[in-house]
């Protein structure tokens, strides 16, 4: 699907419609197209022609650790060690969803406003699947654990880190994101094949 390239000026206000957003979601304020379009100061019209609700402008947000986690996850499906290509995936994975305040409502959204948005959603969701059964396969994951395990332990990771770690933008947030991680990979790992 092609699309037309924006005027400069409409791709001006495009690009200043999303870094707005951005900042209003990092310092956690709500979406509304109305205060994005002040801050911006432009028209709220302006806004809505670019972006025809909050979640598609918060899915705009979130598209770029969208893109570039479905771009690690095809690298960690081509790494040879199953562990390795797994626990690299769930890193990555934990260190988007403490570093982007976009991502959690992004995907936890039954409907996306956005196609590519879905796209994204389901590689991730696929990706996700084969790297739990390459490590599941070879061995390398505990018995009894599944895949619909995975979603709500790596909620709770990054939750234990909203709640009890370093504020947004500390440093060690993904530090703190990282140990708890490597607890529950600890966890996951069948006995017989720890290092």
């Amino acid at each position: 699907m092609t699309t037309t390239p924006l005027r400069k000026d409409a791709a001006r206000n495009w690009d200043r419609i999303v870094a707005v957003a951005r900042a209003l979601v990092d310092e956690g304020t709500p979406l509304q197209l109305n205060d994005v379009a002040k801050r911006v100061g432009v028209g709220v019209g302006t806004v809505y022609r670019h972006f025809a609700t909050p979640e598609a402008l918060l899915e705009t947000v979130a598209a770029p650790s969208l893109e570039a986690l479905a771009a690690y996850g095809a690298a960690a499906v081509a790494d040879p060690d199953p562990w390795r290509g797994f626990e690299g995936f769930l890193a990555r994975t934990v260190e988007a969803q403490v570093g982007d305040a976009a991502l959690a409502p992004v995907t936890a959204a039954g409907a996306d406003a956005l196609p590519r948005t879905t796209e994204l959603k389901a590689a991730l969701r696929e990706t996700g699947g084969i790297l739990f059964e390459r490590a599941r396969d070879a061995g390398v994951l505990r018995p009894g654990v599944t895949a619909a395990d995975l979603m709500p332990l790596m909620c709770g990771v990054a939750y234990a880190v909203e709640v009890h770690g370093p504020g947004t933008g500390d440093p060690d947030r993904v530090a703190t994101a990282h140990r708890y991680l490597g607890m529950l990979l600890g966890g996951l790992r069948a006995p017989d094949r720890r290092d």
